[in-house]
Order: C-alpha cells, then sequence, then structure tokens
C-alpha cells in the first residue's frame, strides 16, 4: 500500500481510513481532501495559500501555518491556485508511540512556522513519505512535530486532572473548544455549544477554560471578532455597520463601544489611519525609487 494520498488539479480525494500507522497526505493547485477517517490529522502550508473547513469553523490557511485536529473534526482541505499543504494521519497507535518515545502527544490547534523549520519539516515529511507507515518510518516528523507544539505541551500541566493522561484528555477538548471559537468568530457562540463540543458541562468547561487561558470563553469570543472586524477593516471596503454585523454585533452602538475599548480609537478612525499609513509608505516608496 502506498504510504501517501496526493490530490492535485481540481482533484476532490477522500482519506475514509489508513491501512497503516501513519499516511502522508498532501493537497496543491486546487486539490481538495476530505478527511473522514476517524484519525488524528495535522496540516502544514507549505506555499500560497488555501482553506480549511471542519466541525470546528473555517479558517484561512496561509504559508507557515499549521493546524491540527483531533479524530472527530473531519476536515476539508482546498488548496489555492498556486498553494500546496502537507499533512499527516495517524492512528492512536502512533500517538501511543510518541508518548512512549518523549512522553508527550500532539493536540488539536493551530499556530505558525518559521521558514527554518518548515523546511526541516517538509523535508521530514518527504523522508516519512517514502517509508512503510509504521511508527518507526515517521518517527524523526513526530518528534517535530512535537517540538513545534512544545508550548502547547507545556500547558498541559495547568490542565485539572490527577493523572497526566486526563490533563492529556481535558487539554485536547479545551484545545477543540479554542478552534471552535476561532473558527466562528463571526458570530456569538454560547457555552451551551462548546460544552456540548467537549462533552463536558457548562459549569465545568467555564471553570477549565479559564483555568487554562487565564481568558473566559465569553472574553476570548469577543476578543475574536473585534480582531475580526479590525481585519475586514483593513482588508474590505464594508462599511462600518455591515463589519459590526459581519462580526456578531447585533447594533452598531455595542460594536463601537467594544471596538473602542478593545483597540483604543473608533472604528471609523482605525481604517483611516490605515489609509494615511498606505498613503504614507507609498509616497516613500515613490521618493526612494
Amino acid at each position: 500500500m502506498s504510504n501517501w494520498l496526493w490530490s492535485a488539479r481540481g482533484q476532490m480525494l477522500a482519506l475514509e481510513a489508513i491501512e497503516t500507522a501513519a499516511k502522508c497526505v498532501g493537497v496543491t493547485r486546487l486539490g481538495g481532501m476530505q478527511v473522514s477517517a476517524p484519525v488524528f490529522n495535522l496540516w502544514i502550508q507549505v506555499r500560497g495559500d488555501g482553506w480549511i473547513e471542519s466541525r470546528e469553523g473555517r479558517f484561512r490557511m496561509r504559508r507557515g501555518d499549521w493546524m491540527a485536529f483531533e479524530k472527530e473534526s473531519t476536515p476539508l482541505i482546498q488548496s489555492g491556485a498556486q498553494g500546496l499543504c502537507i499533512g499527516i494521519a495517524l492512528d492512536g497507535h502512533a500517538l501511543d508511540s510518541l508518548q512512549s518515545l518523549n512522553d508527550g502527544s500532539l493536540y488539536a490547534g493551530r499556530g505558525r512556522l518559521p521558514k527554518r523549520e518548515l523546511r526541516t519539516l517538509l523535508r521530514l515529511w518527504r523522508a516519512a513519505a517514502q517509508g512503510v507507515g509504521d511508527a518507526l518510518s515517521v518517527r524523526p516528523l513526530l518528534l517535530q512535530l512535537a517540538h513545534v507544539q512544545r508550548d502547547l505541551a507545556a500547558t498541559v500541566r495547568r490542565c485539572p486532572g490527577r493523572s497526566r493522561s486526563r490533563k492529556r484528555q481535558v487539554f485536547g477538548r479545551m484545545q477543540r473548544a479554542r478552534l471552535y471559537l476561532e473558527g466562528n468568530s463571526d458570530r456569538v457562540v454560547r457555552i451551551s455549544e462548546l460544552a456540548d463540543l467537549t462533552s463536558f458541562s457548562s459549569w465545568y468547561f467555564s471553570k477549565a477554560f479559564h483555568a487554562l487561558y487565564d481568558e473566559s470563553p465569553q472574553a476570548l469570543s469577543v476578543r475574536l471578532r473585534l480582531e475580526r472586524a479590525a481585519q475586514l477593516l483593513s482588508t474590505t471596503s464594508m462599511m462600518v455597520g455591515e463589519v459590526a454585523a459581519a462580526s456578531g454585533f447585533d447594533n452598531c452602538c455595542s460594536f463601537a463601544r467594544a471596538f473602542k475599548n478593545h483597540h483604543g480609537i473608533p472604528a471609523s478612525r482605525y481604517r483611516s489611519n490605515l489609509r494615511q499609513n498606505a498613503v504614507s509608505e507609498a509616497n516613500e516608496a515613490y521618493a526612494t525609487a
């Protein structure tokens, strides 16, 4: 059996099962892949851009971004015209092997990679794709991925739970809830939604989330929505009222207060400052040309 699955030039493939402990996967040039197999999967945007849609929401992928999903997430990965996104799908045996190697694990989440680390992962991914798909052949790649997630691994100790395995379990669920908030920054997310997603009670979820991230789920949701609003103001021509609605605010007044409290200036001035800065940079570039 081949240890890799590749989608390119408009193909849409499905990863329904893996025959080995690990399988290398990738999408490029408008290719797409639906992960329906119950496996942990991690994706790295090597070139260009792309999109990922999962049960946690929709995410834009740019060069250097990585995302990891638990087996229940069933993500759909879509590459841009010049994009290249590589990934790996792991069964429980591969994850257990990683824990026995360095007393660690891999977790759901997202982040960014520096160029040097990106090149290292691409090289290790290629070597793993040429292997037989057992835990031994992908060991260097898994260890490097665990190193990428070292900050997440350090946070596990803050999770409630008496045993290390329980802390890891709780952390994995909390990370999935955090992804859900990030993937739904266009609306208000209810605590009951997050509790159902993690299979915790609303009380336990709220307490564990705040203990882990030093921020309540409600506060994080507002912050993510205001960051989304700032991005829309800087990248689109939408009116302020439209930006407010697209960021999950019921009315412009509540949006205006929240935006000014978070960013320090009104939304209209925020956009005006961006335009002035762009004009100044263009003038400086023209003067030095």
